[in-house]
């Protein structure tokens, strides 16, 4: 005798699944707020992880957003984790402004538009106005919001806490993302005859079986195929690294090596996706015999590794590999975000041991002051950084998938819905992109490494305080760290902000060149000459303020790529020609192990 339930679909049950692996994804991003420590891990309500941050009384639909009340203090409150206060004359103002908005949005009747917003220019919207009156309804509950979060009393971290929660609530909430509200989706459904609704099924289930949202046709990219292409050996490997060596493109090369250190959370060939815009590749075509740290994606084995054994045991360890192959007294090095964090600390140890192996220095949007550290701060405070130090006590891994989902919902239109709409409910395939296939490719932490990096810079900046933090033995002064640095910030950096760049200039003593480039994290770093794309700036020379506002008051600006500056900067440093080596390595001691880019990098977390 059956139940008289018509059984589920195998695709229907498998895309509940990945459903529900999202919203767990979300929740894990949601956790490290306070107020979020009760969110379910595991629901069949598809918004359960966002009511983290909302009423109890609440749910996220695009009519569900409603008008100031004292209610909704509760959801801010969720954000912070204590009681927030507003000011009661912005709060009646914000009050009224609704009303009024309201009344105008029912007075326009059929003939409303919602306007300002791409997820709702198609005409499609426009055309349809049970569409048009929901998306304009949704931006104005969406204003109101974010008049009500910025109307919170309260420290700027609080403030800034409660705009992020609510952002994320705003944008999880919208009509773009659900086929019952999307006119544009469904105007396409029809047009297709339903192709694009079974195409978006397909896309569903391709997405279920790689464990994450495409943002990009993964399947035609390879790497050490058509990413990751400059051709080297590696020459030296050890658990944590291997040091990858190009082969010259010029006849000759400068006698001093140039050693690249990228972000161990990252994989290494964001700066060598293709010939046209590899930055590794316009090292070596400047005549630098190059070298890179090509860093071990973290498994089991790795799990008691700690910060100290990557200074020792990686950095300090390329350093002195790269000078034993080449046989220089000293060399040029670059580190590139965490990487540069991590260079930072091998020279404040150098240092400290009066031992001067690097010549000059360059950090590209590296965080060594961390009191501005943007919108990551709102995930840090003591509660969450006690929380990861008891799950790292013992040792263990922070999974590549939950870093790179905390980093997607820093952005989360442009990197989560954005996505989820076009690749789902239009049934598109999104276009193929090294750097989008590339942010893809997550890799792992060592947890006892992360949770003293969560403590010890972004909790308590102790960097910056001589002699307060202990790395391999010898107290951290960057007071002693008196090489030439070249200091690189992007204007649009949401994870590194400029301001957090350019406080690098306050901390080393030496000779030092700021640079600032327009774009992101990644897009203004990655700006090869010949494109043509986006400007620099410089300032006058030797004159850093101490605010980065006056710094970039007093700046010029250059059309094209900042890697010619510093490349002109990098020429005095690097030393006389020699003759470009013919081999790899160094003899016996130092043999070609395998071609670039090796193994290490291939391994996926």
């Amino acid at each position: 005798m059956t139940s008289g339930k018509t059984p589920q679909p195998d695709w229907l049950q498998a895309a509940e699944q990945f459903q529900n692996q999202l919203i767990q994804q979300w929740t894990q991003a949601a956790q490290a707020f306070p107020g979020a420590t009760q969110a379910p891990t595991s629901s069949p309500d598809p918004f359960a992880a966002f009511k983290a941050f909302m009423p109890q009384t609440g749910a996220a639909h695009p009519f569900g957003m409603p008008m100031p009340q004292p209610g909704m203090g509760d959801l801010l409150a969720h954000a912070t984790g204590h009681k927030v206060s507003f000011d009661p004359a912005k709060l009646i103002e914000i009050q009224n402004q609704y009303l009024k908005d309201v009344a105008g949005l029912w007075n326009q009747g059929p003939a409303v538009q919602p306007k300002g917003d791409r997820r709702f220019a198609d005409e499609s919207w426009g055309s349809n106005p049970v569409a048009a009156y929901t998306a304009a309804v949704y931006l104005l509950n969406a204003r109101t919001l974010m008049a009500l979060a910025d109307a919170v009393e309260g420290d700027a971290k609080t403030r800034t806490r409660v705009r992020f929660a609510v952002q994320q609530w705003i944008d999880a909430s919208a009509p773009s993302n659900f086929l019952a509200f999307n006119a544009e989706a469904q105007k396409k459904a029809i047009e297709t005859q339903g192709e694009s609704i079974a195409k978006g099924v397909a896309n569903l289930l391709h997405d279920i079986k790689q464990g994450h949202v495409s943002m990009t046709d993964e399947s035609v990219f390879e790497v050490g195929k058509n990413v990751a292409t400059t051709e080297g050996a590696v020459v030296f490997e050890n658990e944590l690294f291997q040091l990858i060596e190009y082969k010259p493109l010029t006849a000759k090369v400068y006698e001093r090596p140039f050693l690249l250190v990228p972000p161990c959370i990252n994989k290494f060939y964001i700066l060598d996706l293709q010939p046209t815009n590899s930055f590794i590749r316009y090292c070596v075509e400047q005549g630098n015999r190059t070298f890179v740290v090509s860093w071990r994606n973290p498994d089991a084995s790795l799990g008691q590794k700690t910060w100290d054994n990557y200074i020792e045991d990686a950095v300090i360890k390329a350093i002195t590999t790269t000078q034993d192959i080449t046989g220089a007294e000293r060399i040029n090095a670059l580190g590139f975000c965490v990487g540069g964090t991590m260079l930072s600390n091998a020279l404040a140890v150098l240092a400290a041991r009066g031992e001067e192996r690097v010549h000059s220095a360059t950090f590209l949007t590296t965080l060594v002051d961390f009191t501005d550290t943007g919108i990551l701060d709102v995930f840090i405070d003591e509660a969450f950084v006690k929380m990861r130090e008891m799950q790292f006590a013992q040792g263990g891994l922070m999974p590549g998938r939950d870093l790179a989902t905390t980093f997607s919902f820093l952005r989360p239109n442009d990197l989560v819905w954005n996505y989820v709409v076009g690749n789902y409910l239009k049934g598109e395939s999104p276009p193929p992109f090294d750097l989008l296939y590339w942010n893809s490719d997550a890799t792992n932490l060592p947890g006892p490494y992360y949770a003293w990096y969560l403590r010890n810079m972004y909790l308590e900046n102790n960097l910056v305080k001589p002699g307060k933090t202990t790395v391999c033995g010898q107290k951290v002064d960057f007071r002693k760290v008196k090489l030439p640095v070249y200091i690189y910030g992007s204007r649009e950096d949401h994870i590194v902000p400029i301001g957090g760049a350019y406080a690098s200039t306050q901390v080393f003593p030496g000779k030092k060149r700021f640079v600032m480039g327009a774009s992101g994290h990644i897009a203004g770093v990655i700006n090869p000459p010949a494109a043509g794309k986006r400007s620099h700036w410089t300032g006058p020379a030797g004159q850093f303020p101490a605010d980065v506002n006056e710094w970039i008051d007093s700046a010029t600006e250059h059309k094209g790529s900042w890697w010619t500056d510093w490349a002109a900067w990098l020429k005095p440093l690097a030393g006389k020609q020699i003759a470009a080596p013919k081999t790899y390595g160094k003899g016996k001691a130092y043999v070609a192990i395998e071609p670039a880019p090796g193994r290490y990098v291939k391994a996926k977390a």
